[in-house]
């Protein structure tokens, strides 16, 4: 009875079918309710975490995932309009390893909107802060030392130090600055300018290639730019090179400076063409720096700089005299010691720079060995030049901070030429003695004297070179010519042979204690043909001189501005190189 009761129909139905139905229907609708919920409860989380960011950076619910990022990808910057859903299902779901390496440099890592908070591992010190040159990681800014450019909103700009980048947790990038060290991982140049040179090329490298083509590149800090400037002068030959026209010089306006004797003031004597001012000495081989009056006047600083020798150093004396003077607002305050405006008559001068303490002086010794006086047998005086004893005034010198030597043209006169009865070595007068013989005595007894008068560690010893002449048919007394003269020698066919004195000269140096610093300046002039005030050396002639006034012209000297200016720029350079050198050691 009770099997068959089991299978009797209810409603054309079986017993069991109908208890089937019933428990289908009854989980159905329990299994909906449990979908609904859950779904509410997932919208519920999704739109609080979306509108509410995490403070954790790893979180894929750091930003508002509704937001746009904008990414650097190799050689162009984009923006993903795609929300970060692709974030989140990463998070859950992430990469395999291949594929994150392979990220590392590209659009993940290189997010510009950075983190306000970088979590740094228990083991780090937290970053120091970093003098003038921060890196900043914070309020969506990165300040990076290097050329600047713009991504978007976020800037990049400043200077270069050397750059370490170190991966930190989570995918954040800490740029930390290491002085002794070169970058250790390499940073896409993207990063810094919106392009690449290659995957494995870092800022600092490419820094170093943009340094080396322009060392004077605006977006350098000015004292790194000034270093690589004067780094490249130490080892260059400042004297191998060429004339160049500049439309910047001269350094100082014509009749700018009242200070310019009459004998090389070629402006206010009349010269009508002054294309001989637009020209700068550059050597081949390295930029010469401007020269800067108030930078140099710096370097002078309670210093004394004298300028020993003949007519063509009182050029340059008062060619630089010009320049420092000129860069100083309050003229009053540069003045010669004892009140003189004229330079030929006395055999020492001095100009005070009373704000800087310092003194440019010039003394007067055309041979840098003595003129000397004695009797001869009939008791009667003769000139002598005495190859054995320094100027009378060199204890005045001896200590000056800088010294510029030079002596030349006048071992070129007639007398000195001839030597005959002239050159004397204590009571000898020589009855004839090769000139250059004499030379070489002469300044074997000025190197003597500077190797035991002379501290090196105190006193910069300059010898500045034979200065070319460009007589032409003659010479200063005998119808020598060069009024004709506008433009500068362009054929080095047409320079004279470098000097024997100047020969003599370089062994002298070879064979003394004392450094000396040798401006050799004889082919740099040689080209300088134009330069000279020919005619136009005095704005009054005598009688004499109007009868024939082409035979009484000045092709030695040098019209102010002009040459002499060069030879300071020289001068400046190899004291700026002095200067770094000293600090180096320090």
């Amino acid at each position: 009875m009770a099997d068959s009761t089991k299978y009797i129909p209810i409603n054309g139905r079986t017993l069991v079918s109908d208890l089937k139905l019933k428990n289908y229907f009854s989980f159905r609708t329990k299994t909906r309710a449990f979908v609904y919920l859950s779904v509410a409860i997932f919208v519920a989380v999704t739109f609080f975490l979306a509108f509410t960011p995490s403070s954790d950076p790893s979180s894929p619910w750091f930003n508002n995932i509704f937001t746009d990022t904008t990414t650097v990808k190799p050689n162009r910057i984009t923006t993903d309009s795609r929300s970060q859903f692709s974030s989140i299902y990463s998070y859950f779901f992430p990469p395999n390893s291949s594929q994150s390496n392979q990220n590392d440099t590209g659009s993940h890592t290189q997010n510009l909107k950075t983190p306000n908070v970088i979590k740094q591992s228990p083991t780090e010190p937290p970053p120091a802060k970093i003098g003038a040159n921060p890196t900043e990681i914070g309020s969506n800014r990165t300040s990076i030392a290097n050329p600047s450019s713009q991504l978007g909103t976020n800037q990049t700009s400043g200077k270069v130090p050397n750059l370490v980048t170190k991966s930190v947790p989570n995918n954040a990038t800490e740029i930390k600055v290491n002085p002794g060290k070169e970058t250790q991982k390499s940073v896409p140049i993207s990063l810094v300018n919106g392009t690449t040179s290659g995957p494995s090329q870092s800022i600092v490298e490419k820094s170093r290639e943009n340094n080396n083509n322009n060392i004077n590149n605006n977006t350098l800090p000015k004292k790194q730019g000034i270093d690589d400037l004067i780094k490249n002068l130490v080892n260059c030959d400042l004297f191998d090179g060429n004339w160049v026209e500049d439309d910047t010089y001269p350094l100082y306006k014509p009749g700018s400076c009242s200070l310019i004797d009459e004998q090389f003031n070629c402006f206010a004597n009349g010269r009508p063409d002054l294309g001989f001012q637009k020209y700068k000495w550059k050597p081949n081989g390295c930029t010469l720096p401007r020269l800067d009056g108030r930078k140099m006047l710096e370097l002078l600083r309670g210093k004394r700089l004298v300028f020993v020798g003949d007519s063509l150093n009182r050029n340059m004396w008062e060619s630089l005299i010009c320049i420092l003077r000129n860069s100083i607002k309050d003229k009053t305050k540069v003045y010669e010691a004892s009140g003189r405006k004229h330079f030929r008559s006395e055999a020492s001068y001095a100009f005070i720079f009373k704000d800087y303490n310092c003194t440019v002086e010039f003394f007067v010794a055309p041979f840098l060995v003595q003129e000397w006086e004695m009797k001869d047998k009939n008791g009667t005086k003769k000139e002598t030049l005495r190859l054995d004893l320094i100027s009378s005034y060199a204890d005045q010198y001896k200590t000056a901070d800088v010294v510029v030597f030079n002596t030349g043209h006048w071992w070129t006169h007639d007398k000195t030429a001839k030597g005959q009865d002239y050159y004397q070595e204590g009571s000898h007068v020589y009855s004839e003695l090769n000139v250059l013989e004499a030379f070489r005595k002469a300044m074997t007894t000025w190197g003597i004297w500077v190797d035991a008068n002379i501290n090196p560690t105190k006193t910069s010893v300059f010898f500045r070179g034979y200065s070319a002449s460009h007589f032409s048919g003659g010479q200063w007394n005998s119808g020598g010519a060069c009024d004709h003269e506008t433009e500068p020698i362009k054929n080095t066919t047409y320079l004279t042979p470098y000097p024997d004195k100047m020969v003599v000269l370089e062994k002298v140096f070879r064979g003394m204690k004392t450094r000396v610093s040798y401006l050799n300046v004889t082919r740099l002039t040689d080209f300088r043909k134009d330069g000279h005030p020919s005619i136009h050396r005095k704005q009054h002639y005598s009688a004499e001189e109007l009868k024939s006034p082409l035979h009484y012209q000045d092709c030695s000297h040098w019209c102010l501005p002009g040459v002499p200016d060069a030879w300071n720029e020289i001068l400046y350079a190899q004291l700026l190189v002095k200067q770094y050198q000293s600090q180096q050691k320090m």
